[in-house]
């Protein structure tokens, strides 16, 4: 082989590298688009909006689970991991959908769960049998007289042990209804192997993989020591996350997603206590990207941005790999809310979004976050099934997991033939549907396309580096190279900026005069040198 062959088969691989600077957009099954009229979102309505995501200019679409399962934790407690729950279709409708995606030129990741299996799953209802082999499968312990067999905690709160009939213990990291499985178990992986191949054979184009620190425990299991361990949760260690043959269990994945075309990828939900030891599980030979919740958890503070990203892009770095960048998911209290709520809330989301998309690397947007929605916190009680609420928690995950609003003054909203939805959407957002936003060139809808079609074209963002500029206090500058300049105003005021050149797309208010930009509060700017790329919009 020649050393210009070598040159150009790098040079392609190179270029299918999509994943690192990929826009991928998170799709709660339940809540995107409804196509069958219960109420309650599917694949068929997934399917029929998928041109709303290829026009919105988004490269991947990644599902949360939708396999069979009794819904204890709406879907994350999987009873069988090939199959599709009759509430959201069948594997048909997956079939079509991964078809189409690939027909409008998107890519289509699959939410595994690996972690823990449903209580319902075949292999559980043989331990509860007794069948010690199937016991092999998960964690069960004798415990200490009539306690527990150590002090670990659920996600969820209280114990993270259950006692069964014949009085040993499971464990549960997160419901009852979701027994952890045993990774020192060969069967365990050799299963998890032949579900991933099942669905790369189905299309997939890769694996969203839950709860990606989980599944190896400490030797022995020993006590934590301490009680609320759920604010330990990524910042301490904890001997039930984050171990170190976690890793290997990843690296067997790289070799099985390696081993198929197209770039197949995994990507970790890792909560760690560093920036460094996220890092590890996407070493070269591990997994492609890890979520960065260290961004979404940052304050509206410059300094506290700034310090996030410097680290995070230094120790992805440290691995070759490319920095991942979300500010919202189905887990936690949307963005507009955190940052405030109301008016203000979404004008530091806006400039949020300008942000996070000027950033080296890939970003993920969650659905709605491109409509500017809020957290919906006045739900009424009878709505709120969120395992997560009442175990100790602050609060449920359901106000961030309200169905989209997508045409109409009233709700549903078009989000399908139904009278009513599974959580009801508030009657205020009839300004915040698609349609309405569509029609309105200053909405966040047209904010997001606009960022987004310039960011797949501008040779500046994407992967890459970016250089900090001097800047005043509260505010944030960087460049990228070729000509690309991306500022935001994190103060309480109006600020001037350095501006020579074009300004191609702003998140609010702003007035030029001359070389120098005057920028609203909470507002976010792109400007481009003369000699910087493609002419705004």
């Amino acid at each position: 082989m020649t050393a210009q062959t070598d040159s150009t088969q790098a040079a392609a691989s190179e270029a299918t590298r999509w994943w690192r600077d990929a826009v991928i957009y998170q799709i709660y099954v339940r809540s995107f688009a409804d196509g069958n009229g219960d109420g309650i979102g599917d694949l068929p309505g997934i399917r029929s909006r998928l041109p709303y995501l290829a026009g919105l200019g988004v490269d991947a679409v990644w599902l949360t689970p939708f396999f069979s399962s009794p819904m204890a934790d709406f879907g994350y407690d999987v009873a069988d991991y090939r199959q599709v729950d009759p509430l959201f279709g069948d594997l048909d409708d997956a079939r079509g959908l991964i078809r189409d995606a690939h027909g409008l030129g998107l890519r289509v990741i699959v939410d595994i769960v690996p972690n823990h299996t449903s209580d319902r799953h075949a292999w559980f209802q043989e331990a509860l049998a007794g069948d010690p082999a199937a016991r092999e499968r998960y964690i069960f312990r004798e415990g200490r007289g009539e306690e527990p067999p150590n002090d670990w905690e659920s996600v969820f709160g209280g114990p993270a042990w259950s006692r069964v009939a014949d009085g040993q213990w499971y464990l549960h990291l997160f419901a009852p209804e979701q027994p952890d499985l045993n990774w020192e178990n060969p069967e365990v992986r050799a299963e998890f192997e032949d579900v991933l191949r099942f669905w790369l054979d189905l299309g997939a184009d890769g694996f969203r993989i839950d709860v990606a620190h989980g599944m190896i425990k400490a030797a022995g299991l020993p006590d934590v020591g301490h009680p609320d361990q759920s604010r330990m949760l990524g910042n301490d260690p904890l001997p039930y996350f984050d171990q170190d043959g976690v890793h290997e269990i990843h690296r067997s994945w790289r070799r099985l997603l390696d081993s198929y075309p197209g770039e197949r990828i995994g990507v970790a939900e890792a909560w760690a206590p560093t920036s460094e030891r996220l890092a590890r599980y996407v070493r070269p030979d591990e997994l492609h990207q890890a979520f960065n919740f260290f961004f979404l958890g940052a304050d509206w503070n410059a300094g506290s941005l700034r310090e996030v990203i410097d680290l995070s892009l230094a120790s992805d770095a440290s691995v070759g790999a490319p920095s991942t960048w979300v500010l919202s998911n189905h887990d936690v209290r949307r963005h507009v809310t955190r940052y405030g709520d109301g008016e203000a809330g979404l004008r530091r989301a806006r400039s949020a979004a300008l942000l996070m998309l000027a950033l080296p690397g890939s970003a993920y947007v969650y659905q709605g976050e491109e409509l500017g929605l809020p957290e919906v916190l006045d739900l009424p009680a009878e709505f709120l099934t969120d395992p997560q609420l009442g175990r100790g928690a602050d609060a449920g995950r359901d106000g961030c997991r309200v169905p989209l609003p997508w045409s109409g003054e009233a709700p549903p909203f078009g989000f399908g033939e139904c009278e009513g939805t599974w959580l009801p959407i508030p009657p205020a957002w009839n300004g915040l549907t698609v349609a309405a936003q569509q029609a309105d060139p200053s909405s966040t809808l047209n904010l997001y396309t606009a960022a987004l079609a310039f960011r797949r074209e501008h040779p500046a963002l994407g992967d890459g580096s970016l250089t900090w500029e001097e800047s005043p206090e509260g505010t944030l500058s960087l460049r990228r190279e070729p000509g690309f300049h991306c500022q935001v105003n994190l103060t309480g005021a109006e600020v001037a900026l350095p501006c020579a050149g074009e300004i191609v797309l702003a998140s609010g208010g702003y007035r030029r005069e001359g070389d120098v930009v005057w920028l609203a509060s909470d507002a976010a700017v792109w400007w481009i040198e003369s000699e910087g790329g493609p002419r705004g919009r």
